[in-house]
């Protein structure tokens, strides 16, 4: 019996307890992943995976409550960083490193059973697309993959009034919704005003280069901060909290079938 009021977060796999997986086990894990790397002057180095760690959290309290069926693993705080690390301290782990990581976790999974697995990935410099589809054809799990940023990509020029790429409008307004004293002022900023490629293939984007940041100004940006507001960040975390969380929702309720996840001839 739990102690009288006990606050314990049951779709937390680290708050959680044997005594409560042994009620019921998941149907869904989640496994967020971040970075720890510069942003800008304002932002803290821990940015990528403190909204990473919030978004996940909170999707899975939300699907957790309607289904019971929802777990959250923590957060994975490093990612690939190498193009920022002219920057301090920005905290760079391979790629194959965080593969093999996350491909263990899901073995662990599946050693319980639990078949349905998200990852929340808040990084760009992470590329999980090659693991799930290596993992999703060695068999034993439903491998999903979302780069929750991307999520309200339809009502972001509704909210925010330029494009963000790193450190800008969009990050700075998340921050100050739900870490807001861990942000600067962000008059104090740099403008994020980056130098253009000189290629045009390049500025078009049918051609890719990785971007060294310390390249593109002096203090590792690239948007600026100075429209963002707490408000539009709620309203964009509101976004996709809603829309994440749906997906869990389905995902626990969901059977696996031959067909999974396409829909049955039926």
């Amino acid at each position: 019996m739990m102690a009288a009021g006990n606050t314990m977060r049951r779709w937390m796999l680290s708050e959680t307890n044997l005594a409560e997986l042994r009620k019921r086990m998941p149907e869904v894990a989640v496994i967020p992943a971040g970075a720890t790397e510069p942003h800008n002057y304002h932002l803290p180095q821990g940015q990528d995976h403190l909204h990473t760690a919030y978004v996940a959290e909170e999707c899975c309290r939300i699907a957790w409550e309607k289904t019971g069926a929802v777990i959250c693993l923590p957060v994975i705080p490093y990612g690939v960083d190498r193009n920022l690390q002219d920057f301090p301290l920005a905290m760079h782990v391979s790629q194959s490193v965080l593969d093999a990581l996350i491909a263990d976790l899901v073995g662990s999974l599946v050693h319980y059973r639990i078949h349905k697995i998200l990852i929340v990935n808040g990084h760009g410099g992470n590329d999980f697309t090659p693991l799930v589809r290596r993992l999703q054809a060695d068999g034993g799990a439903h491998l999903f993959l979302c780069d929750w940023w991307t999520v309200g990509g339809d009502v972001y020029g509704e909210i925010f009034s330029m494009a963000d790429d790193h450190a800008g409008e969009m990050e700075t307004s998340v921050a100050m919704a739900i870490h807001p004293e861990l942000v600067n002022d962000p008059a104090a900023a740099g403008n994020g005003r980056v130098r253009p490629f000189r290629f045009e293939a390049l500025q078009r984007g049918w051609v890719y280069t990785s971007r060294r940041f310390s390249r593109l100004n002096d203090h590792c940006a690239a948007g600026d901060p100075a429209a963002a507001s707490a408000d539009k960040g709620r309203r964009y975390l509101d976004v996709i909290i809603e829309r994440i969380s749906a997906f869990l929702i389905d995902l626990a309720n969901a059977k696996i079938d031959d067909c999974f996840p396409h829909l049955s001839d039926d």
